[in-house]
């Protein structure tokens, strides 16, 4: 295909291949999700290839259709034009900087302004979870976490004191799961119960949603699939309409793709994906408590890397790469493509690409922001492949190494 064709263009047509469909195949494939009849079958061929050649954009009749089809979401495919740009500056949006911030709250001059830059500063946080070092945010987030908590020894109304707890909430989630990501899984546990706790007490379904989904991560990390299960089914019925309904789906299909429980898997994925269509494009899709569409890929890839599907588990780990890197090459979204790389790389090993499963298991390790437990987790799937049909090489058995040294960081 041309470079000048559309990526929405190419990724359906990127899609359908990794699906082994002709197009003629494809455009078939469209009337099982209609719910009215559709052209005939040369007429709407026509349409396929037009779309694939990037000629003309599907109208919003046809574009979910296509995603469905595709078994991805609507706004994974074709972005709104007008989606906003991430990354709030708080002094733009209010005025005040961090340090005025601090000082309106240490005097006890607690407004809506004050409460609007603590919105936009617990947003700031959450929105750097992706690419910043643990280390360093995880002392700003439990700094944020100690002022706000004092707040509620001042004189605030009944709304700022739910205001201010419910940030409590999802800066105590923040923390959590950097904990978690450093190795720290005791405190990071007991930060879950205090976020957990939170959020029973002003009622925040998306807090509670996202304690059980960080229950539901921790047993998926420990090998305790029934448990992810429990967990996730818990959050659902917590979390109402909050878009961590689709996270916790997708945590849900990850076990049982790990159970080799293929149907439940599809069963859940499909679930996620009409759930995460039917919600509104995020505002800030960098925010880490919000599920943006593009996620969506990233949960199929690893189900579909467990259950042997690698053609379309490499295209979606493609799909991941392509949208969690800008233009200029910086990764918004390191975890995400370290794990995509795994699963190339896993591809790659299946295959007798020795040297290929290496560099691409080799780049995942090398990144600056990691998971140690979910990195460990998933590297695990390349090292078993290359342990089973590699054992004797000597490239295979450096990156086992390597990664056993990861292993025994946490």
């Amino acid at each position: 295909m041309s470079g000048d064709v559309p990526d929405w263009a190419r990724r359906i047509r990127a899609l359908r291949e990794a699906r082994s469909w002709s197009q003629s195949e494809a455009a078939e494939q469209m009337r099982r999700h209609a719910e009215e009849a559709l052209p005939e079958p040369d007429h709407l061929l026509r349409r396929w290839k037009a779309w694939e050649l990037g000629e003309n954009k599907p109208s919003p009749h046809y574009a979910p259709l296509i995603a469905a089809t595709l078994h991805t979401v609507t706004t994974a495919l074709f972005p709104p034009d007008d989606r906003k740009e991430s990354g709030l500056e708080i002094v733009n949006a209010t005025g005040m900087d961090t340090m005025e911030i601090m000082s309106r709250l240490q005097a006890s001059s607690v407004n809506e302004a004050t409460l609007q830059a603590l919105r936009i500063t617990v947003d700031r946080l959450c929105s750097e979870y992706a690419h910043s070092r643990p280390e360093e945010l995880v002392v700003e987030g439990r700094r944020w976490l100690r002022r706000i908590v004092e707040m509620q020894e001042q004189r605030l109304s009944f709304a700022q004191r739910r205001d201010t707890l419910e940030l409590a909430g999802w800066l105590a989630l923040l923390v959590g799961c950097l904990e978690y990501d450093m190795g720290d899984r005791r405190s990071a546990e007991a930060t879950r119960q205090s976020a957990l706790s939170l959020g029973q007490e002003v009622g925040s379904a998306g807090i509670l949603g996202w304690a059980h989904e960080m229950k539901a991560w921790f047993a998926l990390t420990a090998g305790d699939y029934r448990g992810v299960i429990a967990a996730a089914q818990a959050g659902q019925s917590a979390s109402g309409s909050h878009s961590v309904g689709v996270q916790l789906v997708a945590q849900e299909a990850k076990a049982w793709a790990r159970m080799g429980q293929q149907t439940e898997m599809e069963d859940a994925l499909e679930r996620g994906r009409v759930l995460l269509d039917s919600m509104p494009y995020p505002d800030n899709i960098d925010n880490h408590f919000v599920v943006d569409p593009l996620k969506f890929d990233f949960y199929a890839m690893d189900c579909y890397r467990h259950v042997g599907n690698d053609r379309l588990a490499s295209t979606l780990a493609d799909e991941v790469i392509r949208g969690a890197t800008d233009f200029n090459g910086f990764e918004r979204a390191p975890m995400r493509i370290a794990e995509a790389r795994i699963t190339l790389g896993v591809a790659a090993a299946r295959s007798g690409d020795l040297e290929g499963a290496v560099t691409f298991g080799r780049r995942a390790l090398a990144g600056g922001r990691k998971s140690l437990p979910s990195l460990a987790m998933v590297s695990q799937d390349l090292a078993a492949v290359l342990a089973n049909r590699f054992s004797g090489e000597a490239d295979a058995k450096a990156y086992l190494d390597q990664l056993h040294e990861i292993r025994g960081t946490y």
